[in-house]
């Protein structure tokens, strides 16, 4: 099992429980299950128009989230990914319909379109006034004569709510959705396609490549593209969108499909602002998880070219905690650092050899970035790779600033530059390491003993002690044997990371929370970076 759920056949239910519990009384649900699963507002009087919509499972929050003031009055759930049926939808008609009507918003999929409708059909046999609209945004698939229904529908359930909430009458409410309608286009991508409860999951997309325009359901996209980044997947979509859009001002949506992480949508979001489309773009709504497809990884952009009625009513007060709102774009802020922050930069000056030795460590951290992130994923967070390279970069890329002809000045400035760009404690030691080694060689100690100096003073402030599983069990005899030469000091580097494999308690760093078990035979990472710079020099 590889689901939090009991059985495949009671999670719709058990999570609209769940749902039910969660909204402190403001959603309730109709008698019925399992067959009938329908929950709609606690509060809800029949006044006004009503607005039904709904579909299969596992889109959550929709479409059960999204019921509340200013959106939808009840909301009808299938199972996952299976429309619901005609009489779970005529239930959930029957329950919310008064003398103003009814509105129904329906995905453009064969069985929702066949059992909403239908269940219209009956409902309006029984005397109520039932208008139906059916959303068609997907962009992706622009030969297909029945585009898809996506997360586009979100837009149409807060234009039609907010309109509801007003006092609008039927007519108005489902000309609004449908002229909301005609102006949304959607598109998707994933990285991976996702696990239905109690079914295997299908593995179609390769390493390496995402998938454009695949469903909310999992179904197979337009195509396959090489995955080169966040800027290159949102430049596909956009590319995408720009096609099937008029050219006018919008709103768009950024949709999380399930299991991209906060971090990478708010990566996206930026990257999004960056794109061709940032110039139309006045307004946003998330990035956040709206219409998802289980736990897919991969997202979705919305884009309704919304009028200035429409957007009132996008931003009118709605009482649904899903609705994350929708926030009017302005230029990024970007303010001073605080005095005694922006560093004091000391003359550049040039040195060939120091230049080139400062350049090959850099080059030999960057390229052990993965290894040493995979050993790290072993005893801790899994991020030794990631920082050590990031800080290499970073010092590379500004070595024609640094004072390279003056050693004193430039390990001063490699601190400047590891504060500033190297995070994690191991970025503040190291900074401590080479402030020390610049104030011990200023006071003109020989270099050997200044490096003494430094490590010294990084452990008086870190606390590590050979034999406490840290880069100190490698650092120490590596320079303490610096005086025989680079080459046995890369032995005795050696010799120190091969020896933290053997320890089975940590004293310090994140491996100090880890048991014994997952540390035997596994080297620390930060010893193990200084062993390979130190064989990497003597090499």
């Amino acid at each position: 099992m590889t689901h939090f759920m009991n059985r495949k056949e009671d999670i719709v239910t058990e999570a609209i429980d769940g749902a039910l519990a969660a909204s402190g009384g403001a959603l309730a649900r109709l008698d019925g299950y399992p067959h009938i699963r329908v929950v709609l507002r606690a509060d809800w009087d029949r006044s006004k128009v009503a607005l039904v919509s709904g579909g299969g499972s596992g889109h959550e929050p929709a479409h059960a989230g999204f019921v509340g003031a200013g959106m939808l009055t009840a909301a009808v759930c299938g199972d996952v990914f299976a429309s619901p049926s005609v009489d779970a939808v005529l239930a959930g008609i029957l329950a919310v319909t008064g003398p103003a009507g009814c509105l129904l918003i329906v995905k453009n999929y064969t069985g929702d379109r066949l059992n909403f409708g239908l269940a219209a059909e009956r409902a309006r046999a029984f005397g109520l006034d039932v208008a139906m609209v059916v959303v068609d945004d997907d962009v992706a698939l622009p030969d297909l004569p029945q585009a898809r229904g996506v997360a586009g529908t979100l837009f149409v359930h807060k234009i039609a709510g907010a309109l509801a909430e007003s006092g609008a009458p039927l007519a108005e409410v489902a000309e609004g959705a449908r002229r909301a309608i005609s102006k949304i286009s959607s598109i998707g991508m994933s990285l991976d396609t996702c696990t239905v409860p109690g079914s295997p999951k299908e593995s179609r997309i390769p390493e390496g490549m995402a998938e454009l325009g695949l469903g909310i359901h999992g179904e197979a996209g337009v195509e396959q593209l090489a995955y080169d980044g966040a800027r290159q997947a949102m430049a596909a979509m956009c590319d995408r969108l720009a096609q099937a859009t008029g050219g006018a001002p919008c709103v768009a949506l950024l949709n999380n499909l399930g299991a991209a992480s906060v971090l990478e949508m708010s990566v996206l979001a930026a990257e999004l602002r960056r794109s061709a489309l940032g110039p139309r773009i006045t307004h946003l709504v998330g990035p956040a998880a709206l219409m998802t497809s289980l736990d897919m990884h991969g997202f979705s952009l919305s884009l309704f070219e919304a009028d200035a009625a429409e957007l009132a009513l996008l931003a009118a007060p709605c009482g649904v905690r899903a609705w994350p709102g929708t926030v009017a774009l302005a230029p990024d802020r970007v303010l001073r650092l605080p005095d005694g922050l922006a560093p004091v930069r000391a003359m550049p000056s040039a040195h060939a050899p120091t230049r080139a030795f400062l350049q090959k460590c850099c080059d030999l951290l960057i390229a052990q970035e993965d290894d040493l992130n995979a050993l790290d994923a072993k005893t801790g967070d899994g991020d030794t790779g990631t920082t050590l390279a990031n800080a290499a970069r970073a010092l590379a890329g500004s070595l024609d600033a640094l004072p390279l002809a003056d050693h004193t000045q430039l390990f001063r400035a490699i601190q400047q530059e590891l504060s500033q760009t190297m995070g994690g404690s191991s970025g503040v030691l190291l900074a401590i390491f080479f402030a020390a080694v610049g104030d011990a060689a200023s006071s003109g100690l020989p270099m050997r003993e200044a490096l003494a100096a430094g490590l010294e003073r990084m452990q008086e402030i870190g606390g590590a002690q050979p034999g406490d599983r840290t880069m100190v069990d490698a650092l120490k005899p590596a320079l303490e044997a610096l005086a025989q030469g680079i080459g046995p000091a890369a032995r005795a580097a050696r010799e120190g990371a091969d020896y933290t494999a053997t320890l089975t308690r940590a004293q310090a760093g994140r491996a100090a929370y880890i048991g014994a078990g997952q540390l035997s035979g596994h080297a620390d990472p930060g010893a193990e970076a200084v062993a390979r710079l130190f064989e990497h020099l003597a090499g």
